[in-house]
């Protein structure tokens, strides 16, 4: 059994979460509330819609030939390393103190990862890999690290690591997997 899918999922949703908004939302809720349900509906909520992408990603490769999903993916990679390095964020987070932090957690992580770049990586990661459940076990595995950070450390989170070198390091990550995937589609050659 080949462990790369399961090392690069986990590297690349590990890099791009860091400082995300999941991650901010993470930690905004369990400093207002106990750290167990917001740290269980967010693994709920990484579940649902992620599983539901690998599993849509393994299936895509049943449609369209591996070359052209290789590239895709390449494309899509490069653009959210480009996008991640130019955009400028402003996100703020307002909640009640009040409620179900369960599920709280749940629905808003769920609706912020639908659409999001590591919901689209783990679509590509999945199609490109013969082992889409390795892919998934890589992408929980990150998920329970960085929701895990951000539940245990609350807000001083942010004081330590500065969100700016974290969105440079996650774009040049997007950037070289783009590549890498590009290149490998259109050489023919499987450089992962």
């Amino acid at each position: 059994m080949d462990p790369f899918p399961l090392i690069s999922a986990f590297a690349l949703i590990l890099l791009a979460e860091l400082g995300d908004k999941t991650q901010l939302l993470a930690i905004m809720l369990s400093s207002r509330h106990s750290a167990f349900p917001v740290f269980l509906g967010a693994m709920l909520a990484f579940l649902v819609v992620d599983g539901t992408s690998v599993i849509v990603g393994g299936a895509l490769l049943g449609f369209l030939p591996l070359k052209w999903v290789t590239l895709g993916s390449g494309l899509v990679f490069i653009l959210f390393g480009v996008l991640t390095v130019i955009r400028k964020e402003k996100e703020e987070f307002h909640f009640k103190e009040r409620g179900f932090p369960l599920f709280t957690a749940f629905s808003l992580v769920s609706l912020m990862e639908l659409g999001d770049k590591t919901q689209l990586a783990a679509i590509a990661l999945s199609a490109q890999s013969a082992s889409p459940l390795l892919v998934l076990v890589g992408v929980m595995l990150a998920f329970l690290v960085i929701t895990g950070i951000g539940v245990v450390l609350g807000a001083r989170i942010l004081r330590l690591l500065p969100t700016k070198y974290l969105k440079m390091g996650t774009s040049a990550l997007f950037i070289v997997f783009g590549t890498v995937f590009v290149v490998s589609s259109i050489t023919g050659i499987s450089i992962l």
